[in-house]
């Protein structure tokens, strides 16, 4: 009986595929399978068929799908979630876009050259020579990274001039590391979607809803609850259409005359995936829940080589809602506070809070050798009321939020003393995930000595041991803070003498992972040997970027993934029709 009840869910997704795909597209199929169209609903070999099927819709499936329709191609967008937009949806969608139109009109100039120097010394330090030919990168990683400057602005612009994804230049935005030498255009790379609010924090929202009217007035399905799990090849290897699993459970096949294009995002929230290949204890992330490393599983069996999988794009995040895998969870993009530090278990400052988020996060992955521990792994955020009345939002992941809204990460004390208890306590509550982290005997003393170390260097404005607040992008993320007359550095203030204090634990997670199969410079899927596998095409978070560790500004994860959906549908236009 249940097999009869699956195999009734099968026929009628069939049906469905067929019905929705239109007429005309259920006849090719049919005249492909050598059957009627009512004998092809009956028993098709596949559902429905089209030139280029997407699977996810973020950013990267969204805009693929759309470069494929735009060359004349019929496409479809599968997404395993219930609704689109995947981790985009929750994103502030900064996308950095060298040389952008914007940047030529207000004379900023932006050299291939110059930028080439600026990614590949973030990219690949150790091996970064401004006098080799590839600037010390490996072929694959300079190619890739020139043919995301050679294509990010056209493929921004013909979004744009489509009203697919409508743009403002935010010109002051730097990068995130404006001061090296090599970044000879610190400013001005970053665009965000035109009707964004002020702050630009709902950005992925804004885009999702532009991208999303545009495939589906461009008449591109959008297939939510379609879970892919097959790729299929014929005889000779190529790629000829996927195996899916609907929200009944049952299977659809699809054919792809051209290719078959993956956007599904990384792995954050495998976490085998994360154990085995990435290279620090992350707790999760800001990823939608749908990220669980799809298409590393998928292309496995296909021979397709996996680049880059010991890095991600990372975040610090707040420990009880990485343990509660709360979907709503966003990465700290910005450390609010100026009367706020962290300390470790031990009661000790030992970093810039002010860091950029993917360089905050690696701090938390220091080994103590001696000890055998990961001292660490779990922070204390540590601020006073002075910055709970001031410095309180609900964007970009603070820790600090206003009153109403969700505070379960926060502890308080009347003292410090006080404090210290509340925090210990919650450290039990979690000690199962954190290899028993408590704090150390002398941790109150050495938060007090702590505290008024930071004070004396707030009163100064100079951060003598981690020069907090001295790089334009720690004060872009500094959020709001009171205004004091004459301070010269806006990211600290003394914490006070008395209470009520606040505190919340923080460990490292990720936005999302950055490696998964090799892809060329057109997307195409790459096996062992560097030979393209025909007819796969991978964009975004799902395949292997070439930024190694670096995180190269705000934005610099959907510049990339923009310009390869751009690159991947043009490479798959031009793929021929597969006979199968």
């Amino acid at each position: 009986m249940a097999d009869r009840i699956r195999s009734d869910a099968g026929a009628a997704s069939r049906r469905r595929f067929i019905q929705q795909a239109g007429a005309g597209s259920a006849a090719v199929a049919a005249a492909t399978l050598g059957l009627s169209t009512q004998e092809a609903e009956a028993a098709p070999a596949f559902d429905a068929s089209y030139d280029v099927v997407v699977c996810g819709s973020g950013c990267g499936g969204l805009a693929s799908a759309l470069f494929a329709r735009w060359q004349g191609n019929s496409a479809v967008i599968l997404e395993k979630a219930g609704s689109i937009g995947g981790t985009t949806a929750k994103a502030a969608f900064w996308y950095w876009v060298p040389n952008n139109e914007a940047m030529k009109k207000a004379g900023i100039a932006d050299p291939k050259p110059d930028f080439l120097k600026y990614v590949a010394r973030l990219s690949s330090p150790q091996t970064y020579d401004p006098a080799h030919p590839r600037l010390g990168l490996t072929p694959w990683e300079y190619d890739m990274c020139s043919a995301f400057y050679d294509s990010a602005s056209p493929a921004t612009e013909l979004l744009a001039a489509k009203g697919a994804l409508p743009y403002r230049h935010v010109a002051d935005v730097p990068d995130y590391f404006a001061e090296l030498p090599e970044d000879k255009a610190p400013k001005g790379r970053v665009l965000v979607p035109k009707d964004a609010i002020p702050s630009m924090s709902d950005g992925g929202l804004v885009a999702v809803r532009t991208l999303s009217a545009k495939a589906r007035q461009e008449g591109i399905p959008i297939r939510t609850g379609m879970r892919v799990t097959k790729v299929l090849q014929d005889k000779s290897g190529r790629v000829i259409g996927v195996e899916a699993k609907d929200d009944l459970d049952a299977t659809v096949r699809l054919r792809a005359r051209k290719a078959v294009i993956f956007a599904t995002g990384g792995f954050t929230h495998n976490v085998e995936l994360r154990k085995n290949f990435l290279n620090g204890p992350i707790y999760g992330g800001c990823a939608a829940p749908s990220n669980e490393g799809d298409f590393v599983q998928i292309a496995g069996p296909l021979g397709a080589q996996l680049r880059n999988m010991n890095y991600a794009w990372t975040c610090p995040i707040p420990l009880e809602k990485a343990i509660a895998k709360d979907g709503s969870i966003s990465g700290m993009f910005s450390v609010a506070g100026d009367s706020m530090l962290f300390v470790n278990k031990y009661g000790r400052r030992n970093v810039n809070e002010k860091l950029q988020y993917n360089e905050l996060a690696q701090t938390f992955f220091e080994w103590d050798g001696a000890k055998a521990e990961y001292p660490n792994l779990v922070r204390i955020a540590v601020w006073d009321q002075r910055s709970q009345q001031h410095s309180a939002s609900a964007e970009y992941g603070r820790l600090i939020v206003p009153p109403g809204t969700d505070d379960r990460h926060v502890i308080k004390g009347a003292t410090l003393a006080e404090l210290a208890r509340a925090i210990d306590e919650r450290l039990a509550k979690y000690a199962g995930a954190t290899g028993g982290a408590k704090l150390a005997p002398d941790f109150l003393p050495n938060l007090q000595a702590a505290i008024a170390r930071f004070n004396q260097f707030a009163k100064t404005g100079k951060d003598l041991d981690f020069q907090r607040g001295e790089r334009i992008v720690e004060q872009l993320f500094n959020g709001d803070v009171k205004a004091e007359p004459g301070r010269a550095n806006p990211t600290m203030w003394p914490l006070a003498d008395a209470g009520p204090f606040y505190a919340a634990l923080v460990v490292a997670g990720t936005l999302d992972t950055k490696g998964g199969p090799k892809t060329d410079t057109h997307g195409r899927v790459l096996d062992g040997r560097d030979r393209p596998i025909p007819g796969l095409y991978g964009v975004g978070n799902c395949v292997a970027s070439a930024s190694g560790r670096a995180y190269w500004a705000g934005g610099a994860t959907l510049g990339p993934i923009i310009a390869f959906a751009y690159r991947a549908a043009n490479a798959a236009h031009a793929e021929g029709r597969s006979a199968a």
